[in-house]
């Protein structure tokens, strides 16, 4: 344990924040953020995530608790002096400065002389693929560029830590996958620590080394992204991350930690794997990625198989996104490689069969 906290460079121990009183926004959050970490806070609207990294920043208060950057208890100082970088939706930028001078300004700031900061300022706006855009304005730039900058501007004093709050969020699909790719390079470069908010999930799959998943106040599973999405702990991160079948049911055969047999309320039988699960009699969600169901599956291989018609089928280029009905489900999503003989044939309406493993159905709280 005491390695462990000698680790952590940012260290949340039972945050609580409350903005009435009454009402916790974040409840009892312990978080530790390695060195050199990217990590992200994932969840809905209204989550809490965005106010963790406020109090990280310094721009809220705990209510309880204390932070720790780097073993150093910082609730008590000012923003300012926290020496974190911060990149920001809006991107913040001074209209009235020239990219070069919007930059320097944090060094400056810092007493750094005008031709250190200059050639600081020259050095990452190169990084960030702009060397040659100094002296132009936030508004002779595209929305891709500004953003460029405001993350130069968080890197430019070379700062331990950087926030990011939906820094992608304002930009267009292609230019925020573009962007997020060079977040990432940017941080395997560096070996800066981020700390990254966002309600988008395959961002956080994408850039992250970690994701803690929020919902109402509370951390609901940190994990890898391959774990998040392959292993999810409970239903709500099953639901949130990625795409997922919905099966609900009642437990009724157990056999230990391998499987159990659940009865759907539709009255299909079906043999998952227990993952957070009470005895027999208890109430279950099943969780099943679209990707893991087989159509057409060799007799014998699969232990669930179900009859199934075909309501809706959407080319997506690499696959088939096929929504069937199945055992009284008709928003049951499945996903064919178009590689598959299967996708040659499928029309709305046909009857097909499918099937999948114990292990890829994952039995879950209620």
């Amino acid at each position: 344990m005491a390695e462990q906290e000698q680790d952590a460079y940012v260290r949340f121990a039972d945050i609580r924040k409350s903005y009435d009183g009454e009402t916790l926004v974040v409840k009892n959050l312990n978080l530790d953020i390695e060195r050199g970490e990217f990590l992200t806070m994932l969840g809905p609207s209204g989550s809490g995530k965005t106010t963790c990294l406020m109090m990280l920043a310094g721009f809220e208060t705990a209510t309880h608790g204390e932070i720790y950057l780097d073993g150093t208890p910082i609730n008590h100082v000012a923003p300012h002096k926290r020496d974190i970088g911060m990149v920001f939706q809006n991107y913040a930028l001074f209209p009235h400065m020239t990219v070069a001078e919007n930059l320097m300004f944090p060094l400056k700031v810092r007493g750094i002389s005008s031709t250190e900061a200059k050639s600081k300022a020259e050095k990452v706006l190169d990084m960030v693929g702009l060397d040659g855009f100094s002296n132009r304005r936030p508004a002779q730039l595209s929305g891709g560029q500004q953003q460029r900058v405001a993350v130069a501007r968080a890197l430019v004093f070379e700062p331990k830590l950087v926030l990011m709050d939906e820094p992608l969020g304002a930009l267009d699909k292609q230019l925020r996958e573009q962007m997020q790719f060079e977040i990432k390079h940017i941080h395997e470069n560096l070996g800066v620590t981020v700390v990254y908010v966002t309600h988008d999930q395959s961002e956080a799959l994408t850039m992250s080394n970690r994701i803690a998943v929020f919902s109402e106040g509370v951390i609901q599973q940190l994990a890898t992204p391959d774990e998040l999405y392959e292993q999810p702990s409970n239903a709500f991160v099953a639901q949130f991350i990625g795409e997922n079948n919905r099966l609900c049911g009642t437990i009724t055969e157990t056999d230990g930690d391998e499987s159990v047999t659940v009865r759907t309320d539709t009255g299909a039988v079906v043999r998952a794997l227990p993952v957070n699960v009470d005895g027999i009699g208890s109430k279950t969600t099943l969780s099943l990625r679209p990707e893991r169901v087989v159509v057409e599956p060799e007799p014998g291989n699969f232990p669930n198989v179900f009859d199934a018609q075909v309501m809706e089928l959407i080319y997506l280029g690499d696959h088939i996104r096929t929504r069937i009905n199945i055992a009284g489900h008709d928003d049951f999503v499945i996903k064919i490689p178009n590689t598959h003989t299967a996708t040659r044939n499928l029309k709305p309406g046909m009857q097909i069969k499918v099937g999948w493993h114990i292990n890829d159905c994952r039995a879950l709280d209620a």
